[in-house]
């Protein structure tokens, strides 16, 4: 009897330390968590935003090295919904906020414009309003109406859940269903590569980022839009009329590290990484 109690005892005690390891093991992967999530931001969205926050980002973690900034693409759409379900701590939109999404903060960092481009080889210069129309309707399917070449028009457009479809869909009066297109492309990069892969092709992408490409030898331009050429110096001074404001969403105030990076990306220390990628930095 003597001996079963201390045999027992003996097992009560070593259930006691092996329960106080795992308690201890779960403490402290808790608490690696907890300091991991304060260390670490989740960007999603908007594909015109994402190359730009990437170097703020980096720019940041250069001057915190203990954080760590994922930014991941997939439209300004995705960025507003992983923001509400939590899946990211900061959204980016390309566009300013639906009257269906003043549940949540915006901090417009910058601004942008969306110009229509084609191959560097066409000869057309411009565009009316009502000639986009004809071409996107599929009412017009060569370039010689327009005065360019006798060659078929490849019509590239956005896929749902881009902010630069809703806003080109908007100024140009045209509807989802309307769209005859050849080609649907996501990000902007792809919309760029394409037309500069065919040179008949004619599509609509960032102004920061079109300008960029054309800087790098990208074989592509700008078409004038009502009269006006775009540039981010036309988006500063106000001249042209397609231009947006390019926002990091948040669900409410931002506190912490979110607040911290936010601060950042209003700062004049990013201003020179805004102009990099053609886009207009805020007044301070």
């Amino acid at each position: 009897m003597i001996c079963n109690d201390k045999l027992f005892a003996y097992r009560f005690t070593l259930f006691g330390r092996v329960l106080t390891v795992v308690l201890l093991g779960v403490l402290l992967v808790s608490c690696s968590s907890e300091r991991n999530k304060a260390n670490h931001l989740q960007i999603t969205g908007s594909s015109t935003m994402a190359p730009l926050l990437t170097e703020i980002a980096k720019a940041f973690e250069q001057r915190h090295p203990h954080t760590r900034i994922d930014v991941q693409t997939g439209g300004s759409s995705r960025g507003v919904v992983d923001t509400r379900t939590g899946l990211a701590d900061i959204g980016m939109a390309s566009r300013a906020l639906k009257p269906q999404e003043r549940d949540l903060k915006a901090h417009t960092i910058a601004r942008d414009g969306i110009a229509i481009i084609v191959h560097r080889d066409n000869p057309i210069t411009a565009l009316s309003r009502a000639q986009v129309q004809a071409i996107y309707r599929g009412e017009q399917r060569n370039w010689q109406h327009f005065g360019g070449h006798d060659a078929d028009i490849n019509v590239v457009s956005k896929a749902e859940g881009r902010s630069t479809l809703e806003l080109f869909l908007d100024y140009f009066e045209l509807r989802s269903s309307d769209i005859k297109a050849h080609t649907i492309i996501g990000d902007n990069e792809q919309g760029i590569k394409t037309v500069e892969g065919n040179p008949n092709a004619i599509g609509y992408v960032s102004i920061g980022t079109a300008q960029y490409s054309v800087e790098q030898g990208v074989a592509i331009k700008l078409l004038a839009t009502s009269g006006v050429i775009p540039s981010s110096e036309a988006v500063r001074n106000g001249t042209f009329p397609l231009s947006r404001p390019l926002n990091l969403v948040t669900v409410k105030e931002p506190q912490g590290l979110a607040a911290q990076f936010i601060a950042f990306t209003h700062s004049a220390a990013v201003e020179s990484l805004i102009e990099q990628q053609y886009f207009v930095p805020l007044a301070h």
